[in-house]
């Protein structure tokens, strides 16, 4: 079934025997990730949780149901998270809300998925399953996310300082819970012993990334100037900006173009739409992102998603490649928009 945000989060902070699978997808990994979270929590610190990949279960169809079925070896509370997870589990769930019993919940995370894709119709169709897709808050419900994140961390955020802190991380939750866990840190703040956070404490300590070098990047990478990606990582790296925050601007360019393009191929021109967006994007980069709009379309913004977000997963694996695969994902993203020329 279709959830919304309230539905899928009573769901799987209270898992039942009713759903057996909940698929969360959209632009807004860092949505899906926190609503992950909300089963891990439910769950608890000793519960067994089995990681697949859709690598996995496109080899072997039957695997999910048999770990869905599957008793903890300790006897204990046992989940299974699929991440990152595409069409290619689509056998594998089917085969999941058909079986006669399930036992252990079932999360899946994936990217920007079309209502038309086979996942996502499987999810709609079936009472055992919940459905959610995240999108990047914006505007009051990007605010209100800050205070509630702040809350939580014993930080009291009057209304500006929850817009400035949004506008400065774009909405995205990871980056959000990151700069309030420095604010609260520089502040002492716990939710036993609040604090007030003010302007001139998110000037001292808040994200200060020059937002032109980061937007000049996504611009190059989404435009496929590979001889300017090139001296512009150089440039960025020498200033000590690697890895984890290029990806986040590039990923922050790519969720804005989703949801763009998502308006254009409704049948509204490029231009109506940038001109509908109006402060969300700079005045100065209106013409560029007019034409990274007109030149990506919705299935190629998805895979770079799902492709700029596992290469940041793999950055801060340990015993992964580390920063190469930022830098390697970047290359390729931007070898696709030469493509698409």
């Amino acid at each position: 079934m279709k959830a919304n945000r309230n539905q899928i989060a009573r769901a799987l902070s209270s898992p039942g025997e009713d759903v057996r699978f909940f698929l969360l997808y959209g632009p807004d990994r860092s949505g899906s990730d926190a609503l992950a979270a909300l089963l891990a929590r439910t769950m608890g610190e000793e519960a067994e949780r089995i990681d697949l990949t859709g690598a996995d279960l496109k080899s072997d169809p039957a695997l999910l149901s048999d770990e869905a079925a599957a008793i903890s070896l300790f006897g204990g509370a046992r989940y299974i998270r699929i991440d990152p997870a595409g069409d290619e589990i689509a056998a594998s769930v089917e085969a999941l809300l058909e079986a006669e019993k399930a036992g252990n919940p079932v999360v899946a995370i994936a990217g920007a998925l079309r209502p038309t894709n086979k996942l996502v119709k499987l999810a709609f169709g079936s009472d055992a399953a919940m459905a959610f897709a995240s999108y990047a808050p914006e505007g009051r419900d990007a605010d209100r996310l800050v205070i509630e994140i702040a809350q939580e961390q014993g930080l009291q955020v009057a209304p500006d300082i929850a817009h400035r802190l949004a506008r400065a991380c774009h909405g995205d939750r990871a980056i959000l819970a990151n700069e309030i866990g420095k604010i609260a840190l520089y502040l002492d703040a716990a939710p036993d012993r609040p604090r007030r956070a003010e302007h001139d404490t998110l000037d001292a300590v808040a994200a200060n990334a020059d937002e032109g070098d980061l937007s000049r990047l996504a611009n190059v990478v989404l435009s496929g100037d590979l001889a300017a990606l090139d001296s512009e990582l150089t440039q960025l790296a020498s200033e000590g900006m690697v890895g984890v925050p290029l990806l986040r601007a590039v990923l922050r360019r790519l969720i804005l173009l989703a949801s763009l393009r998502a308006e254009v191929e409704q049948g509204n021109s490029a231009q109506a739409v940038i001109a509908k967006a109006g402060r969300a994007i700079f005045w100065k980069e209106k013409g560029v992102v007019t034409d990274q709009l007109q030149r990506w379309p919705s299935d190629a913004l998805a895979t770079a998603i799902g492709r700029a977000s596992q290469a940041e997963r793999m950055v801060k694996s340990s015993g992964g490649p580390g920063l190469l695969a930022a830098n390697d994902e970047l290359f390729a993203i931007a070898r696709k928009a030469r493509m698409l020329r």
